[in-house]
């Protein structure tokens, strides 16, 4: 069984092939990206909600390295390996690849998703790869959040005990 959820954390190259199958049988493509550090309901909601807009979730998942110039030193929590398999467990989760850039846009040019998912805490125009998805007919969708969920929530607590 972990090797079935193995397969679904793939490299960009890799997840690209796998994506132009998926096409060719007529599948719509998702992708969202993010630490996804500590995982929480507010996570499961989001992924469950952006895998509703079609067929297969991508998501691109920040290394180790790009999380902590991200949110500092003392991030991430759990490494990148618990983090993708984590995600990959998942079962509307489909893909998870890597990222150690700041931002997933090189991997939204690859990759070229149908929809582009992002938190409501975005405007359209601050998504990163908004401009791309939409020039090649693709849409982006902004989620809602669960209130009450956040990993720096959570770390916070957890510090405070």
């Amino acid at each position: 069984m972990i090797e079935l959820i193995r397969n679904k954390i793939q490299t960009s190259h890799a997840a690209s092939g796998t994506i132009a199958g998926w096409r060719l049988a007529g599948g719509k493509v998702v992708f969202t990206n993010g630490c996804f550090d500590l995982m929480h309901p507010g996570h499961l909601n989001y992924l469950a909600q952006a895998r509703a807009l079609g067929q297969h979730l991508v998501i691109g998942l920040n290394t180790d390295a790009s999380v902590q110039r991200l949110k500092g030193e003392h991030r991430p929590i759990m490494d990148q390996d618990a983090r993708a398999l984590l995600l990959a467990s998942l079962a509307f989760v489909d893909l998870v690849i890597l990222f150690g850039e700041d931002t997933p846009l090189d991997l939204i040019q690859l990759l070229r998703p149908d929809v582009l998912v992002k938190g409501a805490d975005y405007k359209e125009e601050d998504v990163v790869g908004a401009r791309e998805v939409k020039y090649w007919g693709g849409e982006v969708a902004l989620l809602p959040f669960v209130e009450g969920y956040s990993t720096s929530a959570i770390e916070a607590k957890i510090k405070s005990s």
